[in-house]
């Protein structure tokens, strides 16, 4: 595929140009559909003027159709979305990126999608849909998945979809949630998450923080051990990467335990666990669920993180975490690289 790439280069840079903005309009609209043009035109940062003659080429074309609900691609135009994939990390250089990220970080597994998703919302889904792909090829009948919390893991979610081999699988939260905005809960993110794939799912319902009495008490409760039992027994853990200060303020964190975590020049979060930038633990919550020990016992985990803002975070996390699977943006990996 590359060398077909390169010799589009230079025999019509322009061509490319023209394929990639193409490209990402239906791209965005297969995440956003049904899609009104404003919306769209903001979400891609693009004058609604060029939009409206991209979208009017794109229809006379048959790739995608409107109606008073918004745009929305046809099959023919899915067909091509599908057809244009490889060629089109090539162009962008993502697998380049993904190769050069994985040296930085020295982890084994990578996976970059285009975008950056602070600046464009519909990145955050893409990352969604990247890691479900890689979900479903590792997933077998009889799994038990641990999903964590958060608006990244609240995208992976939304873009699951059914699967035959998914059927038997069993979702549990990695961790209490009770105490953040329920949309962004481990308990609603896993249910969402098992009903979208027609599996199975068990919820935790203990608080996200709680004092060493109530945890000692809590773990003990049948109800709550027996799906703690289950998180532990898991095959497979998804779970975000967050900016440490910006998740502690999201918990409500004491002005203590904040301090403490400021001082301490903490950088990211997961699973209740901060970190500063040399990977080191500076503070951790009690919380009932997966901890940091059992990660290293877990055949296959997760993180999708993105964004340029978070490059800090994923980096220092990713020094716990070698084993994992990186999926991130094209945000994130240009900032982590470029350090």
């Amino acid at each position: 595929m590359q060398p077909l790439v390169e010799a589009l280069k230079k025999l019509s840079p322009d061509l490319l140009d023209v394929m990639q903005k193409r490209y990402e309009i239906l791209h965005s609209i297969s995440l956003m559909a049904p899609v009104g043009r404003r919306v769209l035109a903001a979400s891609l940062g693009m004058s609604e003027r060029v939009l409206r003659s991209e979208t009017e080429f794109l229809k006379g074309q048959n790739l995608l159709s409107a109606d008073v609900s918004g745009m929305r691609l046809t099959e023919e135009g899915q067909a091509l979305l599908y057809t244009l994939h490889d060629l089109m990390r090539e162009a962008l250089g993502l697998k380049e990126l993904e190769a050069a990220l994985k040296e930085r970080l020295r982890v084994g597994r990578v996976v970059v999608v285009a975008g950056d998703s602070d600046r464009f919302p519909w990145v955050k889904k893409e990352m969604g849909r990247a890691c479900v792909a890689r979900m479903k090829e590792r997933l077998q009948p009889g799994d038990v998945v641990a999903v964590a919390g958060g608006t990244t893991m609240a995208a992976v979610a939304e873009m699951m979809t059914p699967d035959p081999q998914l059927s038997g699988v069993l979702f549990v939260p990695a961790r209490g949630g009770l105490g953040e905005d329920v949309e962004n809960q481990a308990n609603t993110i896993c249910a969402k998450m098992a009903e979208k794939a027609a599996g199975r799912y068990r919820l935790l319902h203990v608080p996200d923080q709680l004092s060493d009495e109530a945890y000692a008490s809590l773990v003990e409760e049948p109800a709550v051990k027996e799906v703690l039992e289950l998180i532990q027994s898991c095959r497979m853990v998804v779970h975000g990467i967050g900016e440490a200060v910006t998740m502690a303020k999201r918990r409500r964190t004491p002005p203590s335990e904040m301090e403490n975590i400021i001082a301490r020049h903490a950088v990211a979060e997961a699973f209740g666990y901060y970190f500063n930038e040399q990977g080191d633990v500076v503070h951790k919550v009690k919380t009932v669920g997966i901890q940091l020990e059992h990660l290293p016992h877990v055949e296959h985990v997760i993180a999708v993180a993105g964004g340029a803002s978070k490059a800090k975070a994923i980096r220092a996390y990713m020094k716990r975490a070698p084993h994992s699977l990186l999926v991130t943006d094209e945000g994130a990996a240009k900032a982590l690289v470029g350090e």
